[in-house]
């Protein structure tokens, strides 16, 4: 028996990374563009993220380790996400079909 793909939804997985090294990488998820909020104040620097957990890794600074990839430091908080163009996903959609 067959699975259909899961739908689009406007809720983004309880954790996700922009490193594509990492099993949370998503890349169709990272291009709708997904907004995080953390402590109150919105963050555009995030690497990853769990919200169950309730943390964040942002970079630290320009520091690479020896293999090339960028230094993290683990934030622990309150973190909420979006998508960023869950309008624009709907109105393409209806475009779409019309």
């Amino acid at each position: 028996m067959r699975q259909s793909p899961p739908a689009m939804t406007d809720t983004p997985p309880d954790r996700l990374s922009s490193n594509p090294r990492s099993p949370f990488f998503d890349e169709t998820l990272l291009g709708r563009g997904v907004g995080i909020r953390f402590k109150g104040a919105e963050r555009n620097d995030v690497e990853e993220y769990s919200l169950s957990e309730g943390w964040i890794r942002v970079a630290l600074g320009k520091k690479v380790d020896r293999h090339g990839q960028p230094l993290t430091l683990k934030l622990s908080g309150p973190v909420e996400a979006w998508f960023r163009d869950a309008g624009a996903a709907v109105e393409g959609d209806a475009a779409e079909e019309g």
